[in-house]
């Protein structure tokens, strides 16, 4: 039997390596493909509103497939997937976002105005990116460093391997990490302000949502717009923004159940 074909994007700074487990979970159903790194390719540079990553999803899209595809996407992963299948509905059968919560109305307009100035960066992830440690003496230095802190000794047993596994790189002085923060940052500053008017007047095909229950971007975010987009698949797990991390099984199982309702719906 031949397996739906499903292409996962990850969120900003982490490289699909780090989804090790969410995926081989997702493999037992589907055939899964990812770009192993989305921004780090100069042909693609990142701006605002992320239009050359847009661009650089479709044409990985066109390389890998000859037929429309599932996209599930994370975080940044997820609004580009959005961003893609409203330029090219024929390449996508469905989309679900795993907390990429739609930013609309004064959310939106606040973020468009305040991009460029110092009230924007007091609240956005950028503050913490471009200061972000990148350099160890060796790959168990830099796990004990990210061990440490509370965001990832909640993931998943393995899953903080498989994120220093794919997500450094060799570097005079030790290992680096490969998603560099310079372009985590520029990311974060370029995040889109147009998605809300993107997804205003409906959607060319069936989107889905799942986001963690204590989210601090889908509460900074607001959900309204994203569950008007989506409609009845709407769904939240426990957990954070990196909930993939914190419970790849409950994700794979959720995510698996609201793609079939989706494709059956269609």
């Amino acid at each position: 039997m031949t397996l739906p074909k499903l292409h996962f994007a990850h969120a900003n700074s982490y490289p699909a390596g780090t989804y090790r487990k969410l995926l081989g979970l997702l493999g037992e159903h589907y055939a899964v493909q990812a770009l192993d790194m989305h921004a780090h390719d100069p042909r693609y540079p990142v701006t605002t509103g992320w239009p050359a990553l847009q661009q650089e999803m479709i044409a990985d899209l066109e390389r890998r497939y000859s037929s429309p595809v599932i996209l599930v996407g994370h975080s940044l992963g997820g609004m580009l997937s959005l961003m893609v299948a409203k330029a090219h509905p024929e390449l996508v059968r469905c989309v679900v976002l795993l907390d990429s919560p739609v930013v609309a109305g004064w959310r939106a307009l606040l973020l468009r105005l305040v991009r460029h100035t110092a009230l924007g960066e007091r609240y956005s992830p950028a503050r913490f990116s471009a200061k972000r440690r990148y350099l160890w003496p060796d790959a168990p230095a830099a796990h004990a460093h990210f061990a440490a802190k509370d965001m990832f000794a909640a993931w998943a047993p393995q899953v903080l391997n498989d994120y220093i596994a794919s997500g450094l790189a060799p570097h005079p002085d030790g290992v680096q990490l490969r998603f560099t923060r310079e372009v985590e940052t520029e990311v974060y500053r370029g995040l889109p302000h147009h998605i809300g008017e993107l997804v205003k007047h409906g959607f060319p095909v069936p989107i889905g949502f799942i986001g963690g229950t204590e989210s601090v971007e889908c509460r900074q975010a607001g959900l309204d717009a994203t569950r008007k987009l989506v409609g009845p698949f709407f769904r939240q797990l426990p957990g954070g923004h990196l909930f993939p991390m914190e419970s790849p099984e409950l994700t794979a199982q959720l995510l698996h159940e609201m793609i079939t309702a989706m494709l059956a719906r269609r």
